[in-house]
């Protein structure tokens, strides 16, 4: 692995606690830093060969580890493959590019079409995988094409279609496909127009959403028919807590850490939350968090 990364890159009993919104989580056995593609299908190529387990972190806004850590490699696509260009209506960007960042940068360019991602904390590739949304706006809407490696590392451009986009899913879910950058068309606009629909998301989600605590957002996909927090919240959770997790008093449809909670806490809470929704309701809560490593009683 050191003939194919800077020795810098390559960070061994790595605490996940530090590459996590949840704050929490134990040591993976070995976290590597990606800079550029010729990287990334060289050391799949080494991890496939060795037989390493491996996992794709982007900026870990989704993801809940477990306190026993992580035995394997976890490659984050980060800092070092996040250019953005933009052509015309069109702007290319890498994996590792915050949404947020790359939405700053197409309203600043004039374009309209992605305000919505402006305050979500996830990178571009997190974002496709999962096709992120909110206020009404979601990836697929703008993604015209994505390019990944696949599992034998030969690099595939998938148009929007091929994408196979849902709520909350796309045909990477189910595939060994990495994606390592994006192709998203927007529209022309008007700069400060466009600066006023961002910062009036800004103030909505600062008034809805718990943003001065650790979480990893909405914990819990939208029910048919239903809106997840008021389902928590009529379940009489509001507020409730296992050890240092607790339903957000300020939205239900957040967990957040209240600054000493571990991961087995939050996977007991969303645990919890699910069995009273399903006893209420009978409706099944599908988590919206990624849950990576072994957790009690899962």
């Amino acid at each position: 692995m050191a003939s194919i990364l800077p020795a810098e890159n390559i960070k061994f009993e790595e605490p996940m606690c530090r590459h996590t919104s949840f704050r929490t989580g134990g040591k993976a056995a070995c976290l590597v830093q990606i800079e550029d593609v010729r990287q990334l299908r060289l050391l799949l190529s080494y991890l496939r060969k060795t037989e390493n387990q491996f996992f794709i972190l982007g900026n870990g806004t989704n993801l809940l580890v477990s306190d026993r850590g992580y035995d394997g490699v976890i490659i984050q696509i980060g800092s070092g493959m996040s250019d953005i260009k933009v052509e015309q209506e069109r702007i290319c960007v890498q994996a590792g590019a915050l949404l947020s960042q790359t939405a700053r940068r197409a309203m600043e360019e004039g374009l309209a079409g992605m305000e919505f991602a402006s305050g979500i904390p996830g990178s571009i590739g997190g974002g496709i995988v999962m096709n992120a949304g909110a206020y009404g706006g979601e990836m697929r809407q703008i993604v015209e094409s994505v390019t990944v490696l696949n599992a034998d590392g030969e690099e595939m451009e998938l148009d929007c279609d091929t994408m196979e986009f849902g709520y909350r899913t796309s045909v990477i879910r189910n595939r060994p496909f990495i994606v390592t950058q994006a192709v998203l068309k927007l529209v022309k606009g008007e700069k400060e127009e466009i600066r006023i629909k961002m910062e009036e998301f800004a103030v909505r989600r600062r008034a809805k959403q718990p943003l001065e605590y650790p979480s990893a957002g909405s914990a819990f996909k939208r029910p048919e028919g239903y809106f997840a927090g008021k389902l928590i919240m009529d379940s009489g959770l509001r507020g409730y807590r296992v050890g240092g997790a607790q339903v957000s008093e300020k939205h239900c449809g957040f967990i957040i850490n209240t600054g000493n909670a571990t991961s087995e806490d939050i996977a007991e809470l969303m645990t919890e939350v699910q069995e009273r929704v399903k006893e209420r309701f009978g409706v099944l809560l599908e988590p919206e968090i990624v849950r990576l490593g072994n957790f009690s009683g899962i």
